[in-house]
């Protein structure tokens, strides 16, 4: 296990995340596909918002489910809560401090643009990892 700290570009928001496996999924939904998220899934316990609270504010949309926030001064989105895991977070790789993170990190594509049939992978069948999405 290892822990990172990350945030959004002005640095109101910052984070830590322990990591338990580096490996992070690229998916091609609409949203992630313009966010450039690359998704590390982590349990709640997992997370710990150092500060930003006052200044993340939520997206959402389709289901209503995931909750994408993001800083409202810098617009960055380094995490949100996805449909996919809803009693965890989304991390975005791109946001973890320094440039030595990202590399260590498999990156695993995940078709979010076709969801609903490939949900079932979320579900042990077939699995790549922590799979996103709305």
């Amino acid at each position: 296990m290892e822990k990172y700290e990350g945030g959004c570009h002005c640095g109101a928001v910052r984070f830590q995340v322990v990591v338990d496996k580096h490996k992070a999924d690229e998916c091609n939904c609409s949203i992630c596909l313009k966010k450039g998220f690359l998704h590390l899934i982590v349990p709640k316990e997992k997370f710990t918002l150092l500060q930003g609270a006052d200044v993340l504010t939520t997206y959402t949309f389709n289901t209503g489910v995931a909750k994408h926030t993001f800083c409202r001064i810098c617009g960055i989105h380094s995490f949100y809560t996805p449909r996919s895991h809803p009693n965890g977070f989304s991390i975005n790789v791109r946001c973890l401090d320094g440039d030595e993170p990202i590399s260590r990190f498999e990156i695993v594509p995940f078709d979010g643009a076709n969801w609903e049939q490939n949900i079932h992978k979320l579900h042990g069948e077939e699995s790549t990892a922590n799979t996103p999405t709305d």
